[in-house]
């Protein structure tokens, strides 16, 4: 074949990030911008290195766009992560592009699927597609083109790519071509990409049709009021994020900053086990969803292998999180681009609180079969052992005697007594319960009246918010009102709500604020009897994001713009659960 010469990798400038959606299968998530540009794609899985890696200023990409001046805007499809870009042209075109990740899934096969429709005048657009595997240490090779398809490699990956037959290769293995569709007409682009060869060549119809079923079986129509669109959306993120194994990743991505102009940047792509009670919790609270089984499906069989050395985060097969590496990448602006997590050196008392939380409520929908009331029994032999120890908490910080995970577990424990077939086991989770408590008042009750985050660090944090709703503690008790009112008071800024305060900075100029405590705010005013204060915490937290409604970990209130790994699941948890809990 003969090769024209060399041109430079797709490259497209990072975007802010609330103008990213997400297309996702399960297994895997890509972002794609507001020009058409998937600029990121791991595979096979979530956990494995980028195939497409441009949101971190590596090579491999794969854009479609118009080609003349035009705006964006884009939309989801209801209870779906099928995203329409759309772009109206500067000569009057108006052009969709749809697009989704094949669903079902298999962890090994990725299929990217792009329908480019002219919905009015003539769409003319230009395709790109630079694989690179690896992080984008891999080049193409054994380019081929047949009838209707190329085919290549890229390291360990086959891939074939169909409706641009007539595409052109650069001397890079970049494949690229320009389509004109008319009105009314649409051109399917078809992407399959995995370890295996590709089989039979399949019918973007069916694929569609089959994606399109997929997603309405997975995402039921929620009755929440005012908060029905969010909700579905927010459902059909955690979905998205949730692998075959059950394992919900905590975000798509790896490596977007959480502060700007800071190197505060880590891989979010694996199972939180906190991340994934809270998706459990939040989808009990609209009844049987499956994500209810899908979270103590995966958590049963983490305690049950692992027991008391149970650890924070696993990949979504249930391994092992890797360490720390550089993936050697210029990383998004302000970022470091970094794979794996130091998590396995860490406890965190109050994820097995919140695990409890989740077999109690998975319990009272009668979902908890005999490994599950074997977990939560081992659950709460965790807790007796070691809930007297210093762990790293929910934020992650050094060990220490944190009043946050106490508090979960004091919740996990009452809530499992309610459901517990035995009375024994009842009796002793509540009396674990009523220790625990007793001893967190000793050490961590402020003077003023108010939960501190530890005996030793005095201020308050909103995570402490959270016990309270879950049933630690009840709404009107003394020391449950103070603590909101002290978080009112010392953490809150235009609406939104900040975990704590790491100095004594004013707020906003360390960090962020964190949304997950917005919607923690907004749960503890309904409980305290607010209705007002309640709705008003929703609504500006979930105002948060951009056209694809995603939300990261936290939000530059001054600047507006979103930090962090996106979408971060247990946001969007919250969310959901405030869509069931609010009037």
């Amino acid at each position: 074949m003969t090769r024209v010469a060399a041109e430079a990798p797709i490259t497209v400038s990072p975007h802010v990030l609330r103008e990213y959606a997400l297309i996702a299968d399960g297994e895997r998530g890509a972002l794609v911008g507001p020009r058409g540009d998937i600029s990121w794609l791991c595979l096979p899985r979530w956990h494995d290195d980028p195939v497409f890696s441009d949101l971190l200023g590596g090579p491999g990409a794969y854009t479609v766009t118009p080609t003349a001046r035009f705006v964006w805007g884009g939309y989801y499809e209801q209870g779906s992560l099928i995203w329409r870009s759309r772009w109206v042209v500067e000569d009057g075109a108006v052009i969709e592009c749809r697009e989704a990740l094949a669903r079902p899934a298999g962890p090994r096969t990725a299929v990217v699927l792009r329908r480019v429709q002219a919905v009015s005048g003539t769409a003319r657009v230009t395709v790109a597609l630079d694989v690179r595997a690896g992080a984008g240490r891999q080049t193409v090779r054994d380019l081929h083109r047949a009838e209707r398809w190329w085919t290549g490699r890229s390291g360990p990956l086959r891939w074939r790519w169909s409706g641009a037959p007539q595409a052109r290769p650069d001397g890079d293995g970049v494949l690229r071509t320009d389509l004109e569709v008319a009105q009314g007409d649409a051109v399917d682009l078809v992407l399959e990409i995995g370890p295996d060869e590709p089989g039979r060549a399949p019918d973007p119809d069916r694929l569609w049709s089959e994606t399109t079923t997929s997603w309405s079986e997975s995402v039921p129509e929620l009755s929440t009021g005012s908060a029905n669109r969010d909700a579905e959306h927010a459902y059909a993120v955690l979905r998205g994020l949730t692998s075959g194994s059950g394992g919900m990743v905590a975000a798509a991505t790896t490596g977007l900053p959480e502060r700007a102009e800071r190197h505060n940047s880590y891989d979010y792509r694996y199972v939180w086990i906190r991340d994934q009670a809270y998706a459990g919790l939040a989808a009990a609270a609209h009844g049987l969803l499956p994500a209810v089984d899908d979270a103590v499906r995966f958590a049963t069989a983490r305690l049950l292998e692992d027991g008391d050395r149970i650890c924070p985060a696993y990949r979504v097969d249930g391994g092992p999180v890797p360490g720390v590496r550089d993936l050697d990448l210029p990383g998004y602006p302000g970022g470091t681009a970094v794979a794996g997590n130091r998590i396995n050196d860490q406890f965190q008392l109050d994820s097995v609180g919140e695990l409890l939380q989740l077999f109690a409520a998975a319990a009272a929908l009668d979902r908890l079969d005999a490994d599950g009331w074997s977990a939560a029994r081992l659950a709460v032999d965790v807790v007796a052992k070691r809930w007297d120890e210093p762990e790293a908490g929910i934020w992650e910080l050094h060990d220490d005697w944190w009043t946050q995970s106490r508090l979960a577990v004091v919740a996990g424990l009452r809530r499992i007594a309610e459901v517990s077939p035995g009375p024994g086991d009842a009796g002793r989770a509540e009396t674990l319960a009523d220790g625990i408590l007793a001893e967190a008042g000793r050490r961590c009750l402020h003077p003023q009246g108010w939960w501190q985050r530890s005996p030793t660090a005095g201020d308050v944090d909103a995570s402490l918010l959270l016990p309270p709703v879950r049933g630690a503690l009840p709404a009107g008790d003394p020391r449950t009102r103070a603590t909101l009112a002290a978080v009112r008071d010392q953490l809150t800024e235009d609406g939104y709500v900040y975990r704590f305060r790491p100095d004594p900075a004013p707020l906003g100029e360390q960090e962020g604020a964190f949304l997950l405590c917005g919607f923690a705010l907004a749960l503890a005013e309904h409980a305290a009897g607010d209705a007002v204060a309640a709705a008003r915490a929703f609504e500006r937290t979930r105002a948060a994001c951009g056209p694809p409604g995603l939300l990261s970990e936290e939000f530059d209130v001054r600047q507006r713009q979103l930090r962090g790994n996106l979408p971060q699941a247990f946001v969007h948890a919250l969310l959901l659960e405030c869509a069931a809990v609010l009037p």
